[in-house]
């Protein structure tokens, strides 16, 4: 259930015009009074003009009865109620008790106090109700309206329970400020599949992640074709911005403009130079002496380490430093699907948006420790967008399975904080990141599943036994998978280039939790690839050859082992697949 207070008004007979009428924007069908402050009040119905003139007159009779000098200026408080699409159908006794409750909670009436303001709910659609109520009181005094909003949405948690319908998040007051129903309507009508807020919010964003400092976050916004304003003080210290999009004019053609806290509590100017206000003070000039940004590929496996290293963190750091580091990771996030190949863009696109919530909470991020995160997203944003095949996409499927446990595990925190938005949030983002993964992982892992396959039986055996000594709890699931073909390809490779592959194996299955993954082998694939340093992609790897396979496999037989080799005949005919 969602209650939405509108902004005052002047004029209640227009209110009414409306919510009687046929509708804008969605047909109202059937207009009819479910509730009133008096059980009393005429319902003026599709076609009774005089009755809805009458209905306006008893609402406004308390303001006509008060000194015009005492009269508020906006005396019309307008509330919408409405469910999901998923919830049941309520009856008009049941919106009437809504509507009571609503009311009392806001602090318009209660009836129990004596004299209230007056005020009617109008249903004219199945899944909503519309409260319209006067500011002043039967006996002359004004409501104490202070944090009706808060008020209103606490009765809502309550009466979703009472009447069964889907439980919504409590909110803390951290969240981007929703786009207003003049603002949808407006988009509507332009054909936009999103408001102007709601693109301006997604674009300055993108513009945030990895910058490091006032000038090139103003060149990326205008890089984006935004419109700028900047707030500057008499002094020519830079206090604030706006922006806008070209084509987003006003009646009098033109643009209007966003203050970069009215898209967000975070994209206000100073909430945005603390990201960089904690980078390391030589990092511009680093920058400045780089011989050129990284490929695409080398900035996504730079990210992959960098989100490694970031999960231990959020899971057992400071909350002020786990909170800088989540919000870093919207970052990433935002970098990342900017640019993105294009079977991935979109998903990526959906986390990067559903993970903006969760990127904010009460707790303050203290800057600086998220470093790593900051200028992985920067280098992803040099580097470029990926080409989505070889190396890049290998790569972004590797830092796309890092993100997920990342972003889980800021779920988790959430969760542990009592943060329901938030943590929703990061789930939503992480079933985003599933469906990205498939996308990225499917050629890859092919090529590395065909190598797999491809291996000697005496090879792969080897690497059966290794697996069962290296991960006793985890081996039999992992080798019903059908990565577990890739992950043998990879230990072959990563025992070839001189890495012990069970200390490996171990020490990437300890480091991180595997609950929450699809294929466990896929996950030991990409972490065993980033630690080993091997290439992401295989395909442009040599095969091993039959006869390395069989001298691979006397080693274990015969004389001692060389490092990384196993010794043990029997382990050799233990393997079934």
């Amino acid at each position: 259930m969602i209650p939405r207070i509108q902004k005052r008004g002047q004029r209640t007979i227009g209110l009414l015009y409306y919510l009687y009428g046929p509708g804008k924007f969605e047909e109202h069908t059937d207009p009819h009074l479910v509730a009133s402050w008096d059980h009393n009040a005429p319902d003026p119905g599709r076609n009774a003009t005089a009755t809805l003139k009458q209905l306006q007159q008893l609402l406004d009779q308390p303001v006509e009865n008060i000194d015009p000098s005492q009269r508020p200026k906006k005396h019309v408080w307008h509330l919408s109620v409405r469910n999901g699409s998923e919830d049941r159908i309520l009856s008009d006794q049941e919106w009437g008790d809504v509507a009571r409750r609503m009311v009392a909670a806001a602090g318009i009436d209660n009836p129990e106090e004596g004299a209230g303001c007056r005020w009617a709910a109008v249903r004219h659609a199945d899944d909503h109700i519309h409260i319209v109520a006067t500011l002043v009181r039967e006996d002359g005094y004004k409501p104490d309206l202070d944090n009706d909003a808060n008020r209103v949405q606490a009765q809502a948690r309550a009466l979703e329970a009472e009447l069964g319908l889907r439980r919504l998040n409590k909110g803390d007051g951290t969240a981007a400020k929703r786009p207003t129903s003049a603002e949808r309507h407006k988009a509507m009508r332009q054909g936009r599949e999103r408001t102007a807020r709601e693109e301006l919010r997604e674009t300055v964003r993108r513009a945030v992640a990895g910058a490091r400092s006032d000038e090139e976050f103003f060149d990326r916004l205008a890089a984006a074709g935004l419109l700028i304003r900047k707030r500057v003080a008499p002094s020519n210290d830079l206090l604030g911005y706006k922006v806008a999009l070209p084509d987003d004019l006003n009646k009098d053609g033109e643009p209007v403009f966003y203050p970069g806290a009215r898209l967000a509590p975070d994209l206000s100017l100073p909430r945005i130079r603390e990201r960089w206000a904690g980078d390391a003070p030589d990092a511009r000039r680093k920058d400045a002496i780089r011989n050129g940004p990284g490929s695409p590929a080398s900035a996504r496996r730079g990210t992959a380490s960098a989100v490694w290293q970031a999960m231990l963190v959020v899971e057992h750091g400071e909350d002020g430093v786990a909170a800088a580091h989540i919000a870093a990771a919207g970052e990433v996030l935002d970098a990342l699907a900017k640019t993105s190949a294009a079977h991935t863009r979109r998903e990526l696109h959906d986390a990067a948006t559903a993970f903006e919530r969760a990127s904010r909470s009460h707790v303050r991020a203290v800057r600086g420790h998220d470093r790593a995160l900051r200028q992985a997203a920067r280098d992803l944003v040099q580097g470029g967008p990926a080409l989505g095949r070889g190396e890049d996409g290998a790569t972004t499927a590797m830092a796309i399975d890092m993100l997920f446990f990342l972003i889980t595990a800021a779920a988790h925190w959430h969760t542990r904080k009592g943060h329901a938005q938030q943590a929703e949030a990061a789930a939503r983002a992480a079933e985003h990141l599933r469906t990205a993964y498939r996308a990225a992982s499917a050629q890859p892992l092919g090529v590395l599943y065909q190598r797999g396959r491809r291996l000697s039986r005496p090879m792969l055996q080897r690497q059966t036994v290794l697996l069962r000594e290296a991960l006793p709890e985890l081996a039999e699931q992992i080798l019903a998978e059908p990565g577990w073909y890739a992950l043998a390809a990879t230990i072959a490779e990563a025992e070839a280039t001189g890495h012990d592959p069970a200390a490996l194996l171990s020490d990437v299955a300890a480091r991180r939790e595997l609950g929450t993954a699809d294929s466990v082998s896929d996950v030991l694939v990409w972490r065993m690839r980033r630690t080993a340093d091997l290439p992401a992609d295989a395909s442009q790897l040599p095969e091993t050859s039959t006869a390395e396979d069989r001298s691979a496999t006397r080693g274990m037989t015969t004389g001692p082992a060389s490092p990384g080799r196993w010794r043990s005949g029997e382990e050799t005919s233990r393997h079934t697949r």
